[in-house]
């Protein structure tokens, strides 16, 4: 049975049934390393009560399942999973998890940081937050171009 390496879902995931599966019994698999995103009570100076993350069906998991190729490609893992909660959500609610596993932990550390970078500056999410000001639109993707840099990406308005 193959899992998919990208769900976009408005429901909460369990880390250790997520590694659990993306390990299977693989006996080559020597190393795990995941991140997980949480949402905070404060962005920009502001209080944040509440945020709502949407996204465009279709064209963001084909978007990640592209930098899950990538990153197959520049490091040697043997699997990664994405997942990436849309909807609304409260402070410390998870928001989004990488797991990546390979037979050495440098390729799993490397090739997280890079799906990391890739996700907070190019998935095409948008977030709107309710503050004590009121509700604003923010773009999700933080545009930092020192961590595209690093792996030798482009800004998509340099």
């Amino acid at each position: 049975m193959s899992v998919a390496r990208v769900s976009i879902q408005t429901g909460d995931f369990d880390l250790s049934h997520e590694v659990a599966t993306l390990r299977a019994g693989d006996k080559r698999v020597g190393a795990v390393c995941s991140f997980i995103g949480t949402v905070r009570d404060r962005n920009d100076g502001s209080t944040v009560a509440s945020m709502e993350l949407e996204h465009y069906p279709g064209m963001t998991e084909k978007a990640i399942e592209a930098m899950i190729d990538e990153a197959h490609r520049r490091f040697d893992i043997l699997g990664a999973r994405v997942i990436h909660r849309v909807g609304l959500l409260q402070p410390l609610d998870q928001i989004m998890m990488v797991a990546v596993v390979s037979a050495h932990r440098g390729q799993s550390f490397e090739a997280c940081e890079f799906l990391m970078d890739y996700l907070k500056t190019q998935a095409p999410f948008w977030k709107k937050e309710q503050t004590p000001e009121g509700a604003r639109w923010v773009d999700a993707r933080v545009s930092d171009d020192a961590a595209l840099a690093r792996w030798g990406i482009s800004a998509p308005n340099a």
